[in-house]
């Protein structure tokens, strides 16, 4: 060690911070930063964003595509509407995961609204995966524990609209849906909806699972379905409005 490590302060300690000693304090630091910026920011609550990062809004003849647009359009509808509702603070802020395809879609929606929104993206082994240029960059965080993000992403929702999506989207679907069964997330009026009705009817059985018994009919009341922009539009303004 060298003379002068030995009276480094040990919040400025690089290497210690890094260890597997300091973990508890990364964990904290990604609940506290995000914490202080989004209330420095007025953030008061969000709709969130989920579905594939595949999609390619340029890719002929990929059926993700015409998703990648609906989502888009249905984005800049609700920052368009939210923008307007002039409330203490911002309230409905677009919120994503911060990555490319239906992500970078519901942020570049924001957008052209005119209108900030969130990118809440992770860091992965397998591959580099940076902000999609629509995330406000205020707005744009970075996290390493998976669950931390997972935490961020909903706790500030009213909404969680997942459009067609593979193992990330089904897992933050599943996740998002026994939280709200089970009643550790109890937000009044809290709304689920799945776009691309055919897509997710295809994809998951949910009928099939009330048949088996492994979930009630009541379960089936937790989601919605819609596989058009303006219905998505005005089923969402209908049901957040009840938060104001």
């Amino acid at each position: 060690m060298k003379k002068n490590e030995s009276t480094l302060k040990a919040y400025k300690n690089l290497d210690f911070l890094k260890s597997r000693d300091a973990r508890t304090l990364r964990i904290l630091s990604e609940y506290l930063e995000p914490l202080s910026r989004l209330n420095k920011l007025k953030v008061n609550n969000t709709i969130l964003f989920l579905g594939s990062a595949q999609a390619d809004s340029k890719k002929k003849g990929s059926p993700l595509t015409k998703y990648y647009w609906e989502a888009e359009e249905l984005s800049y509808k609700l920052a368009k509407w939210a923008i307007k509702l002039k409330q203490k603070g911002k309230n409905f802020v677009i919120c994503t995961g911060g990555g490319p395809g239906m992500m970078e879609a519901a942020n570049r929606g924001a957008e052209r609204a005119d209108g900030k929104s969130i990118g809440m993206n992770i860091s992965i082994p397998i591959m580099e995966q940076e902000l999609n240029p629509y995330v406000s960059p205020e707005l744009g965080f970075m996290f390493h524990y998976f669950f931390m993000r997972k935490f961020w992403l909903l706790y500030m929702a009213k909404a969680v609209v997942a459009f067609p999506g593979g193992y990330g989207t089904l897992d933050e679907i599943f996740e998002t849906l026994t939280l709200v069964q089970t009643k550790k997330i109890q937000k009044k009026h809290f709304v689920i909806l799945l776009y691309g009705e055919e897509y997710w009817r295809k994809i998951v059985n949910f009928d099939s699972l009330v048949e088996h018994g492994s979930i009630s009919p009541e379960d089936l009341k937790l989601f919605s379905y819609s596989s058009d922009p303006e219905d998505a539009f005005n089923f969402l303004k209908e049901k957040l409005s009840l938060f104001l």
